[in-house]
């Protein structure tokens, strides 16, 4: 075991044990969104028309409504997993590091309330818009 090299610094010293969960809850998102956005596709395919009064009639119903924001949720989990695993692999300024992961947080916040607003606002509006 050498002390001159970084990596003799750090071997025998075991893992983090933090990269197994991340892995899992990845892959988890990934088969919820397999499993959701075919729901989203088969349920617009199914649908009569594309305007706008039968799409928000659609999205009015709770049976909808309810797997819709589940889907907004877990797909934006899922982005935020995989940027944040690319960002601490490749940005290897601390400083940089930081404020890229907080600007993907706020982005993942803020885009997930955005589209659980919208599905929230028809659902509740009853579809009259």
């Amino acid at each position: 075991m050498g002390n001159g090299t970084r990596i003799g610094r750090v071997r025998g010293l075991g893992s983090a044990k933090s990269g197994t969960h991340h892995w899992i809850a990845q892959r988890f998102t990934a088969i919820g969104n397999a499993l959701l956005v075919s729901w989203l596709v088969a349920s617009l395919a199914m649908l009569p028309a594309y305007d706008h009064a039968a799409v928000s009639g659609w999205i009015a119903q709770p049976i909808v409504a309810v797997p819709l924001m589940l889907m907004i949720v877990n797909v934006f989990y899922h982005i935020k997993q995989g940027l944040q695993v690319l960002i601490e692999d490749y940005v290897h300024d601390e400083g940089l590091k930081f404020a890229t992961l907080m600007l993907l947080h706020f982005y993942v916040i803020g885009a997930a309330a955005v589209g659980l607003f919208s599905v929230a606002r028809i659902a509740f509006a009853g579809g009259a818009l």
